[in-house]
């Protein structure tokens, strides 16, 4: 009876916090450990799928470096990385287009297909989604998006269709296509879409007073406190170019973005419909 009554007790916490985003988009961006780790990879999807059905549409881009990874090494490549990002050239970029638009692509479609909701998978090149400019001649092909054009995943919305995106863009200028940061790519789709909500799942629970200590994870950053906590070292590293990215979208009109621990179930329904919260929320 207890195990009934405690049930309850959550989908009542949940109630408020479905009809405060009914309707409204959701952009979630997914990679590293989450993608890897069996476990992790169907809690990820069934938040998405539930999301969905009680009326949140969500529109999830993701990522897929660790599978592009095993496949250069197949071909006998060793990944290069500047400040973060894959150096990629014309052999890498050819693996990163097949790995992403491909097997990763299609394999999270069909996981959401089998669990009975429809999604559509696609990229960048699809109606020009996302259109780029080469970032730099040592980076090789690795662009830097200059334009957004939602048509095609705001149809798949209204279909009711679940849109799975991958990250690789047009090249306005070159006769290619681009390699594009995932965490980016979602900031400026948000923004585009005008969407309530930006959630990037990474490797950490958020950002941490203390590095190393859960316990000091600040749970709420207001934009105009990111330049004191850069000055601190408190955000710093790899979570810079995270939080800049929530801070972009949210100069773009999006109202709150949150960086989660993709490592922990069910962690974007934690955050999403619960008064607690998994990471944090920078708004």
């Amino acid at each position: 009876m207890s195990d009934n009554f405690d049930r309850a007790k959550i989908l009542v916490e949940a109630l408020p916090y479905i009809q405060k985003f009914y309707g409204k988009v959701v952009v979630v961006k997914y990679g590293g450990n989450a993608m890897i780790s069996p476990e992790l990879f169907d809690a990820v999807i069934e938040d998405i799928i539930l999301l969905r059905l009680v009326g949140i549409p969500v529109v999830l881009v993701h990522g897929g470096g660790p599978e592009i990874n095993e496949m250069l090494a197949k071909l006998g490549k060793e990944p290069e990385f500047v400040n973060g990002l894959r150096r990629t050239d014309r052999e890498t970029m050819d693996v990163v287009q097949s790995v992403l638009c491909g097997k990763v692509n299609k394999d999270l479609v069909a996981t959401i297909q089998r669990k009975g909701v429809s999604a559509v998978g696609l990229c960048g090149l699809d109606a020009g989604l996302f259109k780029a400019t080469r970032l730099s001649e040592d980076l090789g092909y690795v662009g830097e998006i200059t334009d957004v054009d939602p048509g095609i995943v705001l149809r798949a919305i209204e279909a009711g269709r679940i849109p799975v995106i991958a990250t690789v863009a047009l090249a306005i200028d070159d006769d290619t296509a681009y390699n594009v940061n995932a965490d980016t790519a979602a900031s400026k789709l948000a923004v585009a879409l005008g969407a309530e909500k930006l959630i990037l799942l990474t490797n950490t629970r958020g950002v941490l007073r203390e590095r190393g200590n859960d316990d000091t994870l600040i749970h709420q950053i207001r934009t105009a406190e990111i330049p004191v906590l850069k000055g601190q070292k408190i955000i710093d590293g790899g979570m810079i170019p995270k939080v800049e990215c929530c801070a972009a979208a949210i100069s773009g009109g999006v109202l709150r973005t949150h960086i989660l621990d993709g490592r922990i179930p069910h962690a974007i329904l934690i955050e999403m419909l619960t008064n607690e919260g998994a990471g944090t929320m920078i708004y």
